[in-house]
């Protein structure tokens, strides 16, 4: 499976950097990580990517990483389609206090919007 993991440096990111990475590693996935902006992060992109390749050092793991520039949601969605990925993960979801999901500006653009399948790691 060609998987493309969106990751802008919030804590759920990284918790979806850490669950794609090992099921790519146990599946055989084909893994490219975009390294988005996310203005509700403190994380530089420096940062983030250098987590990025210090978890996939760790897993053993050859994946592209890329940084992509632009609003994230619609580049993640474009990406995905123009180079046929299988499917989107991201990490992010809250529970509210009335039992609802509630999700991050990136995450829902691409929810609603891709036609390629996505997985959102909570």
């Amino acid at each position: 499976m060609k998987i493309l993991l969106g990751i802008g440096g919030s804590d759920d990111s990284f918790t979806a950097l850490e669950t794609t990475v090992e099921r790519a590693r146990t599946a055989g996935d084909d893994l490219t990580v975009a390294v988005v902006d996310n203005p509700s992060a403190d994380r530089t992109y420096d940062d983030v990517e250098a987590r990025v390749r210090s978890v996939l050092a760790e897993a053993d793991l050859d994946a592209d990483v890329r940084r992509v520039e632009g609003d994230a949601g619609s580049r993640l969605v474009d990406i995905a389609e123009s180079e046929g990925f299988d499917r989107i993960a991201l990490g992010g979801g809250r529970r509210s206090p009335m039992g609802k999901i509630s999700l991050g500006q990136i995450a829902q653009f691409v929810l609603l919007n891709s036609q390629v399948s996505v997985t959102l790691v909570r």
